[in-house]
């Protein structure tokens, strides 16, 4: 398909995507690298312990080529011996091959970090098609494979006839040199040609890891269609969220407007707020139940009408109460004083309702913060 081209392949890998690669066992990595820091660390080892390692393997010929008359005849000594000289050859090999060893375990490190995959032991049976095999042979990583392949045999080539020219002064006089002198001389030769032969292939190892990188990054380069598929799947479709939304604040509105008949005072703007408050004994002072401007507030006024909730017209209060104030939050201590009067008010009002009497004044002006009303410049 067009998108998914490598021309249509424009967007940078997301997160996700590069957490997926990691899980199938997708990380960068470069042979060349690889090959370098473990051929760098034994001949480093070599140098360092060399001597010890001559001395100790030598100790253990000497003991293995050393054998009396009756163990000659013996049938259970020579494999015992051989069992004792295996165990020393390997303690004595061992702390170099935890070297070698240390070094193709670090490798991988450097690039992808630890990782550890069971899908990379699953069988890929598309790796058995001669077709793929065919493409693979005349894809652009196989002529970067030979491309590298080249130039470090060039490389190599260069840098060991460098080294021999160099050591050639060194190599001639072993001729007149007593063979314990020679052998220290031969071995400083080789490891230190070895040393500088393999120090060189630090340069292909600093031109494959960039291009192992880039290509890893491209590889798992995304289409934009890509990109937006896993954005909906991780935040969610803009459109079922916005749905999801609205239900939502379909469901508090009607719980808001459930609550407006256990209200004491419904106070109004008169038109454009209207906000229910309710006090009982289970808080400390009245608390909104329910707000709204416009069309809301007009449904609020109409439920409060209804079920027989007094209405206040009190505009600089209404307003307060809508701007700071939230649902089921209390009012603020400092319209504690306009809400009482507000409450006397009902209580004076339902009491006139229920027993007759003078009907009572509806507050005037009420003692409103200026800093509070949003409605005073």
């Amino acid at each position: 398909m067009a998108e998914d081209s490598d021309l249509e392949r424009t967007e940078p890998a997301s997160g996700r995507r590069l957490e997926q690669a990691r899980e199938e066992g997708q990380v960068p990595h470069s042979r060349e690298l690889s090959s370098f820091l473990v051929l760098m660390a034994g001949t480093a080892a070599l140098w360092i312990m060399g001597p010890t390692l001559a001395d100790n393997i030598a100790r253990i010929l000497r003991r293995g080529l050393t054998v009396d008359r009756n163990a000659a005849f013996d049938t259970e000594a020579l494999p015992h011996l051989f069992l004792s000289m295996a165990g020393d050859a390997l303690v004595a090999m061992g702390p170099f091959f935890l070297v070698l060893i240390g070094a193709a375990l670090a490798t991988p490190f450097l690039l992808g970090g630890f990782n550890f995959s069971s899908k990379a032991f699953s069988p890929d049976f598309t790796r058995m098609s001669p077709l793929s095999g065919i493409k693979r042979m005349f894809s652009v990583n196989s002529v970067a494979e030979l491309v590298k392949a080249v130039l470090k045999s060039i490389l190599v080539a260069s840098v060991a006839a460098w080294v021999m020219m160099h050591e050639r002064e060194a190599v001639f006089a072993l001729i007149g040199q007593p063979i314990d002198v020679g052998l220290r001389s031969i071995s400083h030769v080789v490891l230190y040609s070895t040393l500088v032969i393999v120090a060189s292939l630090a340069l292909i190892a600093a031109i494959d890891v960039p291009y192992q990188l880039w290509q890893y990054y491209s590889r798992l380069r995304m289409t934009k269609e890509e990109t937006k598929q896993e954005f909906k799947e991780l935040e969610g479709d803009p459109q079922v969220k916005g749905r999801i939304r609205s239900m939502q604040r379909e469901r508090a509105r009607k719980r808001m407007m459930s609550a407006v008949p256990q209200a004491q005072v419904v106070v109004t703007n008169p038109t454009h707020y209207a906000v229910a408050l309710q006090y009982d004994d289970k808080h400390p002072a009245p608390r909104v139940v329910a707000k709204g401007s416009g069309l809301i507030a007009q449904k609020i006024r109409e439920i409060a009408e209804a079920h027989g909730v007094p209405l206040l017209e009190a505009p600089p209060l209404a307003r307060a109460l809508f701007r700071h104030t939230e649902i089921g939050d209390l009012i603020p201590p400092t319209l504690y004083r306009a809400v009482a009067e507000v409450m006397a008010y009902v209580y004076q009002l339902n009491h006139y309702i229920a027993h007759g009497g003078f009907a009572p004044s509806a507050p005037a002006e009420l003692p409103v913060p200026p800093a509070l009303d949003p409605g005073v410049v």
